[in-house]
């Protein structure tokens, strides 16, 4: 089965997010982002949500996951949480 292994950043709208995506972009840290920002419980840990199989996040989230390419923030993507950044770390 396929896994993965990620950090996101979940704000409350997409202009935040899009804000913190331009950040990052323009060289901010993701971690350091996702600590001040993140309204999930993994924003503690700079957003690092381990790693995880197929079918363990919501639809939309996994999706992204196991579809985009590795290495890259993507985003925003809309769940029933909110708005998120996702860096995928790792799959296979």
């Amino acid at each position: 089965m396929p896994t993965a292994s990620a950090r996101h950043i979940l704000v409350p709208t997409e202009q935040q997010c899009e804000d913190l995506k331009s950040q990052i972009e323009g060289g901010a840290s993701f971690a350091e982002l996702a600590k001040e920002h993140s309204k999930c419980p993994s924003g503690a840990r700079g957003g690092e949500l381990g790693t995880f199989h197929k079918g363990q996040m919501v639809p939309e989230f996994d999706s992204v996951v196991f579809s985009a390419e590795v290495g890259k923030v993507h985003g925003p993507v809309k769940t029933d949480f909110g708005y998120h950044l996702i860096e995928i770390t790792e799959r296979s």
